[in-house]
């Protein structure tokens, strides 16, 4: 019984990362910062791959315009590889549903508040799920698929990690 509630704890954790990871585009739609991105401030490579945003370059918010520099400054150092993925998962993104969208932001923020100790241990079992076979992974999806809402939450909050809290603050001796 122990194997089944460490799987099950395995594929919470990997169903939260790799939500995550599919969450990525949706960096692009954080706050606007107070200034945006001068068109002629932008690399060639940068105007190549926005060319299309040119004549409206101005009109865009100012957040959405740093977004776009910086996306297009990663692009040009990704390999082709990196290319298709990043194609591959903006193609799903934009094919999901506004409410599935929301769903994701909000675990990706989520993800982005822990501790970087507990997005390592994310991250650990994430890659222990990975080298599980398709079959193994399957199974634990089907248990979690099998389980009641109450049954996952009652997961989640015991494997969840103990946050402990700050210590306090401790005076200098005299």
């Amino acid at each position: 019984m122990p194997r089944v509630k460490t799987m099950n704890l395995k594929l919470t954790w990997i169903l939260a990362a790799w939500l995550a990871s599919v969450a990525l585009p949706a960096v692009a739609e954080e706050p606007a910062p107070e200034q945006g991105v001068a068109w002629e401030s932008l690399t060639e490579a940068q105007q190549k791959l926005l060319a299309k945003q040119r004549e409206t370059w101005n009109t865009i918010p100012p957040g959405r315009q740093q977004a776009m520099a910086v996306g297009a400054e990663r692009w040009v150092t990704m390999t082709p590889e990196q290319q298709a993925k990043a194609r591959e998962r903006w193609s799903k993104w934009k094919k999901l549903p506004p409410e599935q969208r929301g769903k994701l932001r909000d675990r990706w923020r989520r993800f982005h508040e822990l501790t970087p100790e507990e997005k390592e241990a994310l991250r650990d079992k994430y890659q222990r799920f990975q080298s599980l076979s398709a079959e193994q992974r399957e199974a634990l999806r089907d248990r979690w698929r099998q389980m009641t809402p109450e049954q996952r939450q009652r997961v989640i909050q015991r494997r969840a990690p103990q946050r402990r809290p700050a210590p306090a603050p401790t005076r200098p001796p005299r």
